[in-house]
């Protein structure tokens, strides 16, 4: 049954990502908690492992196809990233589970409520 459970999240994180750029913070973290059980910590560190290079690449590849990437930008952005996931990582991993999982939650509904009222 996990596995199972396993490949629908995957499946509808994919849609996700395609469909509108996310999967891993906003699908696959909370999907994991919620079916699996998983810790906050343990959903993000699986959430990395899901989305390096196999996944991206294969919607890198659709969206360079139909020119909708910026590679300059992108590039800095990589650089802002490592740097950041760094810092992020060890932040993560320094706090309780149930605070992250607060302060997560909080910047979901700080998102959710910024979609909902930009023009």
């Amino acid at each position: 049954m996990v596995p199972l459970i396993c490949v629908l999240i995957g499946a509808a994180a994919g849609v996700s990502a395609g469909l509108f750029g996310i999967g891993g913070g906003i699908i696959l973290v909370p999907a994991m908690m919620f079916f699996l059980q998983f810790s906050q910590r343990k959903a993000q560190g699986t959430s990395l492992v899901v989305l390096l290079l196999p996944v991206g690449l294969i919607a890198v590849m659709e969206y360079w196809k139909r020119g909708e990437m910026d590679l300059v930008a992108g590039g800095w952005i990589i650089g802002g990233f490592l740097f950041g996931s760094l810092f992020g990582s060890k932040i993560a991993l320094g706090l309780p589970d149930v605070v992250l999982r607060r302060v997560f939650a909080v910047f979901l509904i700080l998102v959710a409520i910024q979609m909902l009222f930009k023009k």
